[in-house]
């Protein structure tokens, strides 16, 4: 956008980048429990895939919360937990979403080592209804999609609890950044992202997630991350790792130290 000020307008630019704000961190164990029960009260792809043996321990389909000590273990065969957020307009195709999730169920059934996956796909608008047809018209064994309405306070901890994030964005005007991956990251979340022009000023394929550019790709990469799910020495772990380290500023830091001086100068 700076370039193309200074190209086509003639305007000198400072860039200033989204940021996450605080709250957009990594969940912790009990809060995820806790996020996971909550939700399966209302959606069945949360809920326990099997008792457990101790009538008084409280399962989610990823989580178990001993009754005893009140600690949270991950469970061994959870689901991969894949979620994604959109506006439901016209400016991200989910059919693409649709397309690869389609080829992840058949390399499943075809007898490659991945998981179940549950697939949450947040937020509100005017293709919602549309896409959610598309979705029951789907008869998957290993998949289930879910598209909640969260509370405000729910969808970071969402994020948080996560193991892959997807955008669908692609810019009309190829200059702006999806702020949906600015709140993932955030929250040390991969990406797989569809591809346009300036994402990569945001998306640094193979070190912080991937960048596709059709169904065919995404469903690749999601093969890929998810084999052997879950992998400690995965591709998964390492971009998650990369994004830990990254020291990324929050969105207060970031206009301290970028838009304070210019306001300071003037």
């Amino acid at each position: 956008m700076r370039e193309d000020l200074a190209d086509n307008w003639h305007i000198r630019a400072v860039t200033v980048y989204d940021k996450p704000a605080s709250f957009f961190k990594e969940t912790p164990l009990d809060l995820q429990h806790r996020l996971f029960m909550k939700l399966g009260s209302m959606h069945s792809p949360f809920r326990a895939r099997s008792e457990p043996e101790d009538p008084v321990t409280e399962r989610s389909a990823f989580t178990e919360r001993d009754a005893g000590s009140g600690l949270v273990t991950r469970l061994r065969e959870r689901p991969a937990l894949l979620v994604s957020s959109t506006s439901w307009t016209e400016d991200e195709d989910f059919s693409i979403l649709l397309a690869a999730l389609e080829k992840f169920e058949q390399l499943t059934l075809d007898g490659h080592n991945l998981p179940s996956l549950v697939c949450v796909i947040t937020g509100k608008g005017p293709l919602r209804e549309y896409y959610s047809r598309l979705i029951h018209q789907k008869h998957f064994q290993h998949i289930q999609v879910c598209t909640p309405w969260l509370e405000a306070e729910d969808y970071p901890l969402l994020l948080g609890s996560a193991d892959l994030g997807v955008c669908l964005h692609t810019s009309s005007s190829g200059l702006d950044l999806p702020m949906k991956v600015v709140d993932m990251f955030g929250c040390c979340l991969p990406v797989c992202a569809v591809n346009f022009k300036c994402l990569h000023e945001l998306v640094k394929h193979e070190e912080n997630g991937l960048v596709f550019e059709d169904s065919e790709e995404l469903a690749a990469q999601l093969q890929m991350l998810f084999s052997n799910f879950p992998d400690p020495a995965g591709k998964l772990n390492q971009f998650r790792k990369n994004l830990r380290e990254s020291q990324q500023l929050r969105w207060d830091e970031s206009w301290v130290q970028t838009v304070l001086p210019l306001v300071m100068d003037t």
